[in-house]
């Protein structure tokens, strides 16, 4: 599994630390795609819109990306699965898009990590 984050963003780093120390058996690649050098299974600007991941080689953003991504992890993996169910889904994404409304506001209240 491969999921890729925006290396520049504080909300982002702090995230995906977390995501890494609960990832004990290294089961997903995390992909900073803050640099131009990085590469990006779609345009750069969309996955810096929204959270992508891959799973089973099937590209997902949003609530569906995460989900995929607590599958991966076990002390997630409940959630991730209760997530399978279409309406549980559909709920967490429409979470997912009001939380993208104030993400900025968030983002700059955060300091960088030194």
């Amino acid at each position: 599994m491969t999921v890729w984050y925006d290396g520049a963003c504080p909300l982002c780093i702090r995230e995906i630390a977390l995501m890494r120390r609960l990832d004990r058996r290294n089961a997903i690649r995390f992909t900073d795609i803050s640099t131009p050098a990085a590469a990006c299974p779609i345009d750069r600007q969309l996955l810096l819109e929204r959270f992508h991941a891959s799973e089973n080689g099937q590209l997902l953003s949003g609530a569906a990306a995460f989900a995929a991504m607590w599958r991966e992890i076990p002390l997630l993996r409940p959630l991730g699965l209760f997530a399978r169910l279409p309406a549980v889904l559909a709920i967490l994404e429409a979470l997912y898009l009001q939380f993208l409304k104030v993400r900025p506001h968030i983002q700059k209240r955060l300091k960088p990590i030194e």
